[in-house]
């Protein structure tokens, strides 16, 4: 806390985040401003919502502090930044962002909140670094809209691969380097992406779609195409990575690009070995790498997977219940510090406390447990019963509310 301490001018809201930094941390089975009030001993919600809504603080120079504090923990020489999307699902058409398209969370189509974030990745952990919220077309051509919202009236669409770009950059205009970017087929099959990559230098290993044309010395193919062609001597059987039950074995080939940009081109090929299904990745470097170290990069995408997984049920990242853009980007970045602040005491406990025989190491959730025991605040009956009756008074008004607007529809 005393990292961002000084983004806020007031003692007020300085003691406030801290208090809903502790409830994202805590076991609270759902947490917003109103369970977190509750639990932290305030009589409403009103505080937490101004710290959210109305307060004057910047949430991007606290993502800066938590970029800067994930790096000087997590710091690897071999990171990798991991770029990838994850959808809210969401009710009605008012929060910020929200309309009906595809996300990952519930694997279809649904009315959601996308957001695009960016992830350090290193062999002592894996923390969010950045983010930025998907705002859609339905949006940006209504000004109104977006000026309910908080976004402002000159608000400008912005792809998701756009939206890496400048994340990407803010990383490295911080003076922070890395030698590789990984992401999935939205980014892979981007090539102003490739391209604002290759021009500063930064190596990536992007996924690509099987229909994804590459040019050889003897022409362009579909990387399915090309793949058929691979002898069975080419393909190698390496490990992605460490996952839950032991190393992720794959059968990987690649194959070398024909550019006319500089740099190494290669298209990587991962097979299966048990279903023999393939995916496929564009990759560049500055200089030829070995294959491990392309399969190394390939296998990180996966800890924004586990990035998210622990955010979202541990810090609350998805939990937010507010509609304009301010609010949104207060909560999600408090919450990236909340989940940053496990994963640099896991990191940190592993090394100066390895974990005795018969116990496995410590982890973000076991860690997030501990935590809570010990800084749990003491509520008696008389604020509980307090809270009951606040909620109870809110929720007849809006039923009240309801009604006569229900009533004045009919009429």
């Amino acid at each position: 806390m005393s990292r961002i301490a000084g983004r806020f001018a007031r003692v007020e809201p300085r003691r406030r985040v801290r208090d809903l930094m502790l409830g994202l941390l805590s076991d609270l089975p759902r947490k917003n401003c109103w369970s977190i009030a509750e639990w932290a001993g305030e009589a409403t919600p009103d505080g937490m919502q101004h710290l959210l809504g109305r307060a004057r603080w910047d949430a991007n120079a606290v993502r800066d502090d938590v970029r800067e504090y994930v790096v000087e923990h997590l710091h690897d020489d071999d990171a990798v930044l991991v770029v990838d999307e994850t959808g809210d699902l969401k009710k009605g058409t008012r929060t910020v962002g929200v309309q009906r398209q595809y996300t990952g969370t519930a694997g279809r189509i649904e009315n959601s909140q996308v957001a695009v974030y960016l992830v350090y990745a290193g062999r002592r952990g894996h923390a969010a670094v950045d983010r930025e919220l998907y705002v859609p077309r339905s949006w940006t051509t209504d000004p109104d809209r977006c000026r309910a919202a908080g976004l402002g009236d000159q608000t400008v669409f912005a792809t998701k691969p756009e939206l890496a770009v400048r994340m990407i950059g803010r990383f490295l205009d911080a003076g922070h380097r890395v030698s590789w970017v990984a992401g999935d087929e939205v980014y892979g099959g981007n090539p102003k992406l490739r391209a604002a990559l290759e021009a500063r230098g930064v190596g990536y290993v992007l996924a690509v779609a099987c229909s994804h044309e590459v040019a050889t010395s003897a022409g362009k193919f579909r990387a399915d195409a090309l793949a058929a062609k691979v002898p069975k001597r080419a393909w190698q059987k390496l490990s992605a990575g460490a996952g839950a039950k032991g190393h992720r074995f794959y059968d990987w080939a690649v194959i070398d690009l024909a550019e006319p940009r500089s740099g190494s081109h290669q298209l990587l090929i991962r097979r299966n070995r048990t279903t023999g299904e393939l995916a496929y990745y564009r990759c560049w470097s500055p200089a030829p790498v070995p294959l491990a170290t392309l399969v190394r990069v390939a296998g990180s995408r996966w800890r924004v997977e586990e990035t998210f997984q622990a955010g979202k049920g541990l810090a609350g990242l998805d939990e937010h219940q507010v509609r304009r853009f301010t609010s949104w980007s207060r909560w999600v970045t408090l919450a990236m510090l909340a989940h940053a602040f496990l994963a640099v005491v896991r990191t940190d406990e592993h090394a100066r406390h390895p974990a005795p025989d018969g116990l496995i190491p410590l982890t973000c959730n076991e860690i997030q447990r501990l935590f809570t025991a010990f800084v749990r605040p003491m509520c008696d009956v008389a604020h509980r019963l307090g809270w009951s009756a606040w909620r109870r008074r809110h929720q007849a008004r809006a039923r009240a509310s309801h009604y006569r607007r229900q009533a004045a529809n009919q009429t």
